[in-house]
């Protein structure tokens, strides 16, 4: 019953894409049809806030182990509790796939309305986000991608190449006019794809303004490495004009290196927008002067969504009745020019 009723939900929608398309058409004949003559079939942001049938939501994600997850989790506990007509059921956070797989079999066999799932490796949880899907019900992918298109009803993720770019842009911005600066990297864990489009971005945004990686070191994305990694760094570079730290909570091990050595004569960005990076920006005598933001708030939006797919409800703001199938948020640079704009949503590391 759940397949045929999403099966109706979607011929409704696609039913309702018609007419409106017709509107569209009937705009465009030359009839004298003014701008809001055009019929939006979709549901409006009022009507998305009003209270609907309950809504039962699974979530799972991988252990929080450093700030940024552990933001990740409470953003969506703290979405959830902002619905009166969502139940969230959060699975323990684990980094174990097999663990992780059998939170989500328990979600299916519950018969949960959506599931959330920030899974530990997109690959390993595509063929139980497939069956969650075949049995009708809609799965939000978060941050790390399945490994097919059938896994999921909606995927919204990070822009970590365009982090890359933020930062890099940001430097050449800061530096750009010296040839010869010297422009440092250090990145995150180099086996994971999202450190690989961290750095491509970054390299790509460089090279616009004719600068290039001279030095770089990875860490893990944790504080010790993070100072491990930059006290390499900054040993075998006696001169450094910017340095970009791919990750904040790594930061803190970043910072607590450059410190050490008594080197101030560089400018350094972190990312990802941590409290900590934020609070170090706003101080006169920090070198962080930036950082460029990987939401901590995607897990969020997908229990947002979920509630919208799972009530047949689309996105307000959109004229095309749906909730999209892909959202990639903003990678924005923080400032000191900016950060209260961002701060609140920052996230402890």
């Amino acid at each position: 019953m759940r397949t045929l009723a999403r099966g109706r939900g979607r011929f409704i929608i696609a039913g309702a894409a018609v007419v409106a398309s017709i509107g569209l058409l009937a705009g465009c004949t030359g009839t004298g049809a003014e701008e809001e003559d055009v019929v939006d079939q979709g549901t409006s942001v009022e009507e998305n806030a009003e209270s609907g049938d309950t809504v039962v939501i699974g979530f799972s994600g991988p252990a929080a182990d450093h700030g940024w997850l552990g933001a990740i989790n409470s953003g969506a506990q703290a979405a959830a509790d902002s619905f009166d007509d969502v139940e969230l059921r959060v699975a323990e956070g684990t980094n174990d796939a097999n663990a992780q797989i059998a939170a989500v079999e328990t979600f299916i066999n519950d018969g949960v309305d959506a599931i959330v799932l920030l899974p530990t490796d997109g690959a390993a949880l595509t063929e139980v986000a497939i069956e969650a899907m075949q049995a009708g019900i809609p799965v939000i992918n978060v941050d790390r991608e399945f490994s097919s298109p059938f896994a999921a009803r909606t995927t919204i993720l990070g822009d970590n190449y365009g982090m890359g770019v933020s930062a890099g842009t940001y430097i050449c911005e800061q530096v750009g006019d010296n040839p010869d600066a010297v422009v440092a990297e250090i990145a995150g864990i180099d086996s994971l794809p999202l450190t690989q489009d961290r750095s491509q971005g970054f390299e790509d945004a460089l090279s616009d303004c004719g600068l290039e990686v001279s030095a770089r070191v990875a860490a893990d994305f944790t504080v010790a490495g993070g100072e491990a990694a930059a006290s390499q760094l900054l040993a075998a570079n006696p001169q450094i004009d910017a340095i970009w730290n791919h990750d904040d909570d790594q930061g803190i091990g970043v910072l607590a290196a450059v410190e050490a050595s008594g080197r101030d004569e560089f400018i350094m960005m972190g990312g990802a927008g941590s409290r900590n990076a934020m609070e170090a920006i706003q101080a006169d005598d920090s070198v962080l002067k930036a950082t460029v933001i990987y939401p901590s708030t995607q897990a969020a939006d997908g229990i947002a969504l979920a509630r919208l797919i799972a009530q047949q409800k689309t996105v307000g703001d959109l004229i095309t009745p749906s909730v999209p199938n892909r959202v990639v948020l903003d990678a924005p640079v923080v400032t000191k020019d900016n950060v209260e704009e961002f701060i609140d949503l920052s996230f402890e590391s």
